[in-house]
């Protein structure tokens, strides 16, 4: 089954029992996601989730001037829409596809169901959620504390862990909407990066060369929300 397969790639998906995903499949429908789709607006009524498979989706809180800042990326660690089972059904953030790519989107009423229902996927799910609010602390602390240099590294590993290769389609523009910060910061940032030799960045393309470096340049922030993610979620596919 193509769902079965895209499903193995979504770390919560592919961490359920075997008999749960198999009864959430046929319901699980693989959607595109194109670079800068909105899933929903602040307070949307939430009618589906999003089990990101090769995207990453940014929540984003956009302010009444128009500026936004990111809050916290998701990609084939999580879900999108966890406003649905944590009660509160709709949210005052942006969900708005980052870097390109395809998300397997079941019905809102099918995952409430299964939530309600079943012991094993309350647990992974609210486990996930707590992860990903430390990642939003984390971020809230990094954008008042870091310069522009660290966020955008930490940016960058956030996403990387999120993708199963090393590139990223991203203009700075789009970066530095992310972040907050003006384009000609993150340009800035950038070459640096650049001339330091851990990335490669072309026409919108950004390649980790070095892996090892970009970690050594970055502040505590992304070692913080990886060791928690990890404790929290230490998840292993099911047969």
């Amino acid at each position: 089954m193509p769902n079965a397969r895209l499903a193995q790639h979504n770390l919560l998906l592919s961490a359920l029992p075997l008999p749960l995903r198999e009864t959430l499949l046929p319901q699980l429908q693989p959607v595109a996601l194109p670079l800068g789709k909105v899933l929903y607006e602040p307070g949307d009524t939430l009618r589906h989730v999003y089990f990101p498979v090769d995207a990453i989706v940014s929540m984003l809180y956009v302010m009444e001037s128009g500026a936004s800042a990111e809050i916290a990326v998701i990609g084939n660690d999580g879900i999108v829409g966890i406003a649905l089972f944590m009660g509160g059904n709709s949210t005052p953030s942006r969900a708005v596809v980052q870097s390109a790519g395809t998300a397997l989107r079941l019905p809102a009423r099918v995952l409430l169901d299964a939530f309600n229902r079943r012991d094993d996927l309350q647990y992974l799910l609210l486990r996930y959620t707590q992860a990903l609010m430390t990642q939003m602390a984390q971020t809230a602390v990094c954008n008042r504390h870091h310069s522009v240099d660290q966020q955008l590294c930490r940016w960058l590993l956030l996403s990387l862990d999120r993708l199963p290769g090393n590139q990223l389609t991203m203009t700075q523009e789009l970066i530095a909407n992310m972040l907050g910060v003006r384009r000609e910061s993150v340009t800035s940032a950038a070459s640096k990066l650049h001339k330091a030799g851990v990335i490669n960045y072309s026409r919108g393309h950004i390649t980790v060369v070095d892996r090892v470096g970009l970690e050594a340049l970055c502040c505590e922030c992304y070692r913080v929300v990886k060791n928690e993610t990890d404790r929290l979620l230490p998840l292993e596919p099911q047969q």
